[in-house]
C-alpha cells in the first residue's frame, strides 16, 4: 500500500514543474482567464452534474462524495481540445492537448478523504490587429498584438464523512497559485522602433468548498437524491509587474532588441465570488441515473488583474445542467457492451461577462462511454464534447469548439492485511 501511495503521491506533484497552455481562447484576456470546469471526465460527459455518490470513482466537485468510495482509487483525466474562431475579420483554428486533473481518494469506514491537483484558470491568446489612419495624405498603418499564457492551479484536500444511510457531508481546502503574464506589441509603420508593455502577476490564495448529498429510497428499486455544494467568497493576491520597453522588430514582427523604459511594481486584491450549487436526480443504483443542477455564482464581485480593461462588465453566473448514465448490466459475464456505463449531457451557462453591450453565453452537449479494465473495478472513460461561446456581433468572436476526452479511474484495496504472502 505504501508504494502504490508513493507512486500516487509522485504522479501528483510531477506535473506542478511544468506550465501548460491550457487554452486558446481570446476570451481568456479577461479576468484571471479561462475558469476550467473542476470535475472529471465522468462529471463532464454527463453535463458537469456531480450530485451522484459514486462507489468507484472520485467526486472532485462534490467532497461529501468521498464517504461513498469503497476503494481507493487514483485518476488522472485530460483533454484534446480543436476550436474554430469566427469573426467579421475572418476564421482561425486551434487545438490544445491538456492534463486536467490528478486526484487520489481513500475511504475508511464512515470517512473518506481526497487529494489532487486541477488548473483553475488558462490564459492563453495570441491576437493581432491593423489599422490604418490617414495623416497629411500619407496612410500610416498601426500593427497591435496580444499575447498572454499562464494561469491558476488549485492543490487541494477534501473530506467526506457518512453521518447515517442518506446524509453525507464533506469539504475541501485548496491552496491556489500560478503566473500569468501577456505582452502587448504596437509598432507604427515608418518608425523603426515600436513599444512593448510586457506584464507579470503572481497569484496565491486559499479557497474552501462545501458539500452535503442525501439520498433516500423511493421503492425496493428507485432512489432520489439532493445535492447542495457551497463555495465561500475568497480572496486571490496578484503580486504585478509592468514592463514598459522600446523594441526593434523584425519583418516577422518579432522583437529583436528591448531598450527597458519603465518598471511598475504593485499588488491588488482580485475576488473569487462566491458560488452555490443545488442538484436533485432519480434512478436505480447501478442501472441508471439522470439528474439535473443549477449554478449561482456572484460573477458581479469579480475583476481583471489591471484597471486597464474598460470593455467588459462583470455579471452574476447562472448555470443549468442535465445529465446522467445508463448501464445495461454491470455483472454481465459475456456481454462485454452490456457492461460499458453509457453518459450523455447537457449544459447551458450565462458566463456573467458582458463584453461589447453583448452577453456572453455557452452551449454544450456530451456523450461517453466508461468503458471496464481488465478486473471488474478499473475503467477508461472516454467521450466527446461539442459547444459553442460566444458571438460574432459587435467586433466579437465566436467559438465553437469539440472536445476529446479521457480519463483513467484505477482502484484497489490499500488498507487490508493481507493473508499470505
Amino acid at each position: 500500500m505504501i508504494k502504490k501511495l508513493s507512486v500516487a503521491l509522485i504522479l501528483l506533484f510531477s506535473i506542478t514543474s511544468f506550465a501548460q497552455q491550457g487554452t486558446s481562447s481570446p476570451y481568456s484576456f479577461y479576468g484571471i482567464g479561462d475558469i476550467r470546469f473542476r470535475g472529471t471526465v465522468e462529471n463532464r460527459l454527463m453535463g458537469g452534474v456531480s450530485i451522484f455518490p459514486d462507489s468507484l470513482h472520485i467526486n472532485i466537485m462534490n467532497p461529501a462524495s468521498y464517504s461513498s468510495l469503497k476503494m481507493s482509487t487514483y485518476t488522472a483525466g485530460g483533454t484534446a481540445k480543436y476550436s474554430k474562431f469566427n469573426s467579421f475579420s475572418g476564421n482561425e483554428k486551434a487545438q490544445r492537448v491538456t492534463l486536467d486533473y490528478v486526484a487520489v481518494a481513500i475511504p475508511f469506514k464512515k470517512f473518506g478523504f481526497g487529494f489532487g491537483l486541477i488548473p483553475y484558470s488558462s490564459v492563453g491568446y495570441r491576437i493581432r490587429n491593423e489599422s490604418n489612419a490617414v495623416i497629411n495624405s500619407e496612410t500610416i498603418t498601426t500593427t497591435k498584438r496580444y499575447e498572454g499564457t499562464g494561469g491558476l492551479n488549485k492543490v487541494f484536500l477534501g473530506f467526506g464523512y457518512r453521518i447515517n444511510d442518506n446524509l453525507s457531508v464533506g469539504g475541501d481546502f485548496s491552496y491556489d497559485f500560478g503566473r500569468i503574464e501577456t505582452r502587448n506589441i504596437q509598432k507604427i509603420s515608418d518608425l523603426e522602433f515600436g513599444t512593448q508593455e510586457f506584464n507579470t502577476s503572481e497569484l496565491s490564495g486559499v479557497t474552501v468548498n462545501l458539500s452535503a448529498i442525501y439520498r433516500r429510497k423511493l421503492n425496493s428499486k428507485l432512489d432520489v437524491f439532493g445535492s447542495l455544494i457551497y463555495t465561500p467568497e475568497s480572496k486571490l493576491q496578484s503580486k504585478n509587474s509592468r514592463v514598459i520597453s522600446s523594441v526593434l522588430y523584425s519583418d516577422f514582427f518579432d522583437p529583436q532588441d528591448v531598450d527597458q523604459l519603465d518598471e511598475i511594481k504593485n499588488s491588488n486584491t482580485i475576488t473569487l465570488p462566491s458560488k452555490i450549487t443545488f442538484g436533485v436526480g432519480i434512478g436505480q443504483s447501478k442501472k441508471w441515473m439522470l439528474g439535473s443542477e443549477l449554478t449561482f455564482q456572484q460573477g458581479s464581485k469579480f475583476g481583471n488583474r489591471t484597471d486597464d480593461i474598460a470593455n467588459v462588465i462583470y455579471r452574476d453566473v447562472v448555470k443549468y445542467s442535465l445529465g446522467g448514465y445508463f448501464i445495461p448490466n454491470y455483472s454481465s459475464f459475456s456481454n462485454y457492451l452490456k457492461k460499458i456505463t453509457y453518459r450523455g449531457g447537457v449544459r447551458y451557462e450565462n458566463t456573467g461577462m458582458t463584453i461589447n453591450n453583448q452577453n456572453l453565453k455557452e452551449y454544450a452537449v456530451s456523450l461517453g462511454l466508461g468503458l471496464p479494465l481488465g478486473g471488474v473495478f478499473s475503467n477508461a472513460n472516454i467521450g466527446v464534447e461539442f459547444g459553442k461561446r460566444g458571438t460574432s456581433r459587435a467586433l466579437l468572436i465566436e467559438e465553437n469548439y469539440t472536445n476529446v476526452l479521457l480519463s483513467l479511474s484505477l482502484n484497489d484495496r490499500w488498507f487490508i492485511r493481507r493473508k499470505y504472502d
